[in-house]
């Protein structure tokens, strides 16, 4: 089966994951899924990612809080394949009063929006976080 949309599938793998507690969730390997797990390794949304070679798949690790509740209260996809959207690094603003992260494709590479900012660059917005 073929999917349009890996990075709305990895997203929806992590918030189906979460909403039923699972410890780990396991997605179909790419570069930009292991750069964006990185920014969210980076920022404490998920415990922790391993590549598995052999299967090419990537086990993310998920993250919860003391009373079980999951770290990631939305991760939703912005930009898609039938409808793209980008933005300039004057209109990157703060998601959720600062408390959430929005995830850019940029020039400089897959970045959060707290570093295109200091950066200086703008780009496509992947998905965003909270």
């Amino acid at each position: 089966m073929s999917m349009s949309d890996n990075i709305a599938d990895m997203l929806t793998r992590i918030r189906n994951g979460q909403s039923v507690s699972l410890l780990s969730v396991h997605v179909d390997f790419s570069r930009l899924k292991l750069k964006i797990l990185d920014i969210l390794l980076k920022e404490g949304y998920i415990k922790d990612y391993m590549h598995d070679k052999s299967k090419n798949i990537l086990n993310i690790k998920l993250k919860y809080t003391k009373n079980s509740s999951p770290v990631i209260k939305e991760i939703s996809r912005v930009s898609k394949p039938s409808r793209r959207f980008y933005t300039s690094v004057n209109k990157i603003r703060n998601f959720y009063n600062g408390l959430g992260i929005q995830i850019l494709s940029t020039s400089k590479g897959v970045l959060s929006h707290k570093d295109a900012k200091a950066l200086n660059v703008g780009g496509e917005i992947l998905c965003k976080v909270f």
